[in-house]
């Protein structure tokens, strides 16, 4: 990471200092930067003169003392804090009075790293996201003690690097490690329940969702030690609130040494010979009775206009509270967070079939889709036909309360709200930052208003009610937007 960000700051217009405690390691950063610099000229992404001035500006140094002239020293040394305040301690004794101090971390309190330092004002978090050149996100996070003016100079300079920095308060996990957690949790726990597996949750999330990565492999991808140290320090530094409770199928992942690619098995077996696990697909299900499609919701709509092109026959009427579809008898809707058995039963219309969130209802290739045990088998079975005949794969999944998409949009724009509930950040931010540090397709609130935030609240209050858990709380801000008719943006 330190080397990448060198490679920012010197791409930049800067004279950059690297400096490690391991022997030859910053003159092995230097000349790994140059090689990068030379490579980005070869493909013509930077002259040939630009990268020779790129490189002279990288220096290798062998200590401290030798950073007594700098402006701003950026620490990405290991995630300990202890390890922080005694390099910031040193540092403070050696650099100008109006040398600025940021930190590389993800997850420590900046507060409690400046707490070490005589003059903490001068200390900010400078959070780059990996790889540091290529990644746009940068997180600048102010501690308690955080002179404002030093927390927009950084600011600033992220922006004269190219980045798109927001501005965060020091709280567990900033700003994206927070907000991301339900991206994973409800994974899990759609898996720890037996509702689908890791690969269709996978396919889900992508086609439905718009994710680069599904959950499962991206946390193959990061590494289940790293990923789950970062959710035991954001659990633990909320006092084990339960929003944030760590997996158990995690931690055995981690005790048994699968520890995603880096190791060759995780959620995946990446060994050569492994086959690639395939999502539960239905097999294809001839419809044969009338379709009705009902109201203008986005997926009615949708649903309309695929089936339509594909050349089929249907019927529209007019809204009949949330029902999407009729055919065979079933009864389509959106999933509202509840069960289909419990919707069947509470509604008195036994043929419940339920289909997942999609970003884009007219795009989307793939929907999970859940059956009320008082459905007969043939009635759902035109119901997933409906489907397929407008070009969607159907994923038939448990009868999950939320379904996959559903819960984990709305757990996700909750985890949002609240961080802008305490004053983390703003709406804004949140979003830039999901969309920047992590690729979501959405920022999560924006997500949350196209979706309606009535219907997040409700989808939400459903989960709490099934689980009877804390985790689903929902934001008082949520609750509050819905009370004044009013969304995050605009």
């Amino acid at each position: 990471m330190g080397a990448g960000i060198a490679q920012v700051a010197a791409a930049a217009g800067h004279p950059v200092k690297l400096l490690d405690q391991r022997p030859d390691a910053a003159e092995r950063a230097v000349a790994g930067v140059r090689a990068q610099f030379r490579k980005m000229a070869d493909k013509g992404k930077l002259s040939a003169a630009d990268a020779d001035a790129a490189s002279a500006r990288l220096t290798a140094v062998s200590s401290l003392s030798d950073l007594a002239d700098a402006g701003l020293v950026i620490e990405a040394i290991v995630e300990n804090l202890d390890a922080k305040q005694t390099l910031y301690r040193d540092l403070e004794a050696l650099v100008r009075d109006d040398c600025v101090l940021a930190t590389n971390t993800s997850s420590i309190s900046v507060t409690a790293i400046g707490a070490a330092l005589k003059r903490p004002q001068r200390l900010a978090g400078l959070h780059f996201f990996n790889p540091a050149p290529l990644m746009a996100l940068v997180e600048v996070v102010s501690g308690l003690a955080t002179d404002p003016e030093v927390a927009q100079t950084l600011l600033l300079t992220a922006q004269a690097w190219g980045k798109k920095p927001v501005h965060a308060k020091s709280t567990p996990g900033f700003i994206v490690n927070r907000v991301a957690r339900p991206y994973y949790a409800e994974a899990l726990r759609v898996l720890g329940e037996g509702g689908a597996d890791a690969a269709t949750v996978d396919a889900c999330c992508r086609e439905a969702g718009g994710f680069r990565m599904g959950p499962f492999e991206l946390m193959d991808m990061i590494g289940h030690d790293v990923n789950l140290a970062v959710t035991r320090s954001v659990w633990q530094a909320f006092f084990n609130d339960p929003r944030f409770l760590p997996s158990l199928i995690q931690q055995e992942l981690v005790d048994a040494g699968f520890l995603g690619k880096k190791t060759g098995r995780g959620f995946y077996d990446y060994r050569a010979d492994a086959p690639r696990p395939q999502p539960a697909t239905e097999p294809a299900h001839p419809v044969s009775g009338d379709i009705v499609i009902h109201g203008d919701s986005p997926a009615a709509l949708a649903l309309a206009a695929r089936l339509q092109a594909q050349g089929l026959v249907i019927t529209t009427s007019a809204a009949q509270g949330e029902l999407v579809a009729e055919v065979g008898g079933a009864h389509l809707f959106v999933t509202d967070g509840r069960t289909a058995t419990r919707r069947a039963a509470e509604t008195g219309v036994p043929n419940v079939v339920l289909m997942d969130l999609a970003l884009d209802y007219r795009q989307t290739t793939r929907l999970a889709v859940s059956v009320a045990d008082s459905c007969p088998a043939a009635s759902a079975a035109q119901a997933m036909g409906v489907l397929q005949s407008a070009g969607i794969a159907v994923s038939r999944v448990g009868d999950l309360p939320g379904l996959v998409l559903m819960r984990t949009v709305a757990m996700l724009a909750n985890e949002a709200a609240d961080a802008v509930n305490q004053g983390v950040c703003d709406a804004a931010s949140v979003d830039v930052a999901m969309r920047q540090g992590v690729n979501y397709p959405c920022g999560p609130l924006a997500w949350a208003d196209a979706m309606g935030l009535p219907t997040v609240n409700r989808v939400l209050c459903n989960l709490g009610l099934t689980y009877g858990e804390d985790r689903y709380r929902v934001s008082p801000l949520i609750q509050h937007k819905v009370f004044s008719g009013k969304n995050f943006h605009g």
